[in-house]
């Protein structure tokens, strides 16, 4: 009985790829992005919401805490999570940076006008390329960043009470 040399080969590689599938099954696929807290903020440029401007990481202030804050209009989360910027605003230590992410400036503006525009910067991402550097995969996404431009924390999802008391005490240690 002979066995051919294509059966070997068809064998071999059958056996191959139900192997790698096998191995692929115990690979973690879950997109992390923890690793960024920790490390220096990445040189960006964004365009200004309402301006062709563009603001960048120099124009950062080194004397205050930055907020950046990823948001939309179509985003339910961002409504619930609206009332705690709105309460983080009025924080002297601290800059809130909203970049509104694959939207329209009109729906984006609409937003700020009906419930209160809780940033000091707007800024506008409309393909989603420039928040990606954050290490944003979603909105609403927050990341609290120090005064050496250093990443301290990143918050996934709408900011709970629980979030806006870490922020708190994070700006105003002394």
């Amino acid at each position: 009985m002979k066995i051919s040399f294509l059966k070997i080969i068809s064998a071999f590689l059958i056996l191959f790829t139900i192997l790698i599938f096998f191995l692929a099954l115990f690979v973690d696929k879950r997109y992390s992005t923890e690793t960024i807290v920790g490390k220096q903020i990445d040189n960006f440029e964004i365009k200004f919401l309402l301006s062709n401007r563009t603001f960048k990481k120099n124009d950062l202030s080194k004397d205050q805490y930055h907020l950046i804050n990823i948001w939309a209009s179509w985003c339910l989360p961002c409504k619930k999570e609206h009332p705690t910027l709105m309460n983080l605003k009025k924080e002297k230590n601290l800059s809130l940076i909203g970049i509104n992410f694959k939207d329209k400036k009109l729906n984006a503006s609409g937003f700020l006008k009906e419930l209160g525009n809780p940033y000091d910067i707007s800024l506008i991402d409309k393909n989603g390329t420039s928040s990606i550097m954050f290490g944003v995969y979603g909105v609403p996404e927050s990341i609290l960043i120090d005064k050496k431009h250093n990443i301290v924390l990143k918050f996934i999802g709408p900011l709970s009470t629980k979030d806006y008391k870490t922020i708190l005490k994070l700006i105003n240690e002394k």
